[in-house]
């Protein structure tokens, strides 16, 4: 596996991850070690805010997964997300017990809200951290495995994929919003208290919540490059760029595609669950089909099927629509977002980092030629001359 995740790495994504790292390490320190006021503190709200980022970039890591490697476009990809935050949430709200309104040591104040008498049987569990954690993972990971079971085997494609994950996640989002879900209804989950014994709203934990995250998110970044430059990350390309062709050449593209969703499912399902400690709350909202239409543009606008691309585009396409809708544009941060997407698609169709490359590479060819030449002349080498004839 080491020497996988070695030749998995090269200069741009080394860079990626030392300056993922650097950020783990060092907003932290800063936002506990110096003084409140000074230049370079970082405030608690920001590293919740930028925490929230990284969260949004482990998502945006795992649709570039299977749309920039795979050719799988998925619409629904913030119903594994929501679920992933659904199970966090639900391990928060045990451990609040009789801090709660209404003071239940068992029931979360919701449901005491509505009468019901006993926890219901699929919140067994969530009051033990290891339970809750698999979960995360599980819960997403079933669902796109049942999912693309039945979609890929009946070799459903293109658009059609896209409608059917969007169907998926508008049918949660109806189901969630049930008061007798058992989720807490169109309020969803919050008011949480501690997180394995540490208060969440404390400066240490929120430190604590951005470097786990920025963790996960090196960690999701490295699985991912280790899987597209495998060859199992050749068989995927071959999918995306020739399905038909591959099948034909006898490989079972139906497995690779749901190998590849289920675990890109399960990366979601880690980010929300990070995400729902330094938000606060989790409700049906994160169902809607919008939020999973965002997500794709996000891996557009950085770059499909350039992992870094994927990641940096969710940073910096958060950070302006937190920029935007603060001011007196946020009306029109939507319509702001659709021209962003179009004039992306029409000017920029590789996205930032696929464009950057495209243009780097005949440069670099250019540059490694250029070497090859001055190596060759400072070794004596030179071209052959021609033979001089005779009379």
């Amino acid at each position: 596996m080491p020497h996988v995740l070695t030749r998995s790495l090269d200069r741009a994504a080394t860079t990626f991850v030392v300056v993922v790292a650097a950020c783990g390490i060092l907003i932290p320190l800063s936002n506990l070690l110096l003084p409140v006021g000074s230049v370079f503190q970082v405030p608690t709200y920001l590293v919740a805010l930028w925490g929230k980022y990284v969260c949004y970039a482990i998502l945006a890591l795992s649709i570039d997964l299977i749309w920039g490697y795979c050719g799988i476009l998925s619409l629904g990809h913030g119903a594994f997300f929501a679920l992933g935050g659904y199970a966090m949430g639900m391990y928060l709200m045990r451990q609040i017990g009789t801090r709660g309104v209404y003071g239940n040591p068992i029931l979360p104040d919701f449901m005491v809200f509505l009468n019901w008498q006993k926890l219901p049987w699929y919140w067994y569990g969530f009051d033990m951290f290891p339970f809750a954690a698999l979960m995360v993972v599980v819960v997403p990971g079933l669902l796109a495995f049942g999912f693309g079971w039945f979609a890929f085997r009946s070799r459903v494609t293109g658009v059609y994929l896209s409608i059917i994950t969007q169907a998926m996640t508008y049918a949660l989002l109806l189901a969630f919003f049930r008061n007798d879900f058992g989720f807490g209804g169109n309020n969803g989950l919050t008011d949480f208290k501690d997180i394995l014994g540490f208060n969440v709203q404390a400066d240490g934990t929120r430190a604590a919540l951005f470097a786990l995250s920025c963790l996960f998110l090196i960690v999701a970044f490295l699985l991912c490059r280790a899987i597209v430059t495998s060859k199992l990350g050749k068989v995927l390309i071959a999918i995306r760029d020739a399905e038909s062709r591959t099948r034909f050449i006898g490989y079972r593209v139906e497995s690779y595609k749901l190998f590849v969703f289920t675990l890109s499912a399960c990366m979601a399902g880690v980010a929300g669950a990070l995400y729902v400690p330094q938000v606060g709350i989790i409700n049906p909202s994160e169902f809607a089909p919008g939020n999973s239409i965002e997500a794709v543009i996000w891996v557009a606008v950085g770059g499909r099927g350039t992992l870094i691309g994927a990641a940096l585009g969710a940073i910096v396409v958060n950070y302006a629509k937190t920029f935007f809708t603060s001011g007196v544009l946020a009306p029109y941060w939507l319509f702001m977002l659709g021209a962003l997407f179009i004039l992306v698609t029409l000017l920029l169709p590789k996205g930032i980092v696929g464009t950057f490359n495209s243009w780097r590479m005949p440069m670099r060819q250019k540059t490694i030629a250029a070497d090859a030449v001055s190596a060759a002349r400072e070794d004596g080498v030179s071209e052959p001359k021609m033979a001089e004839q005779g009379p």
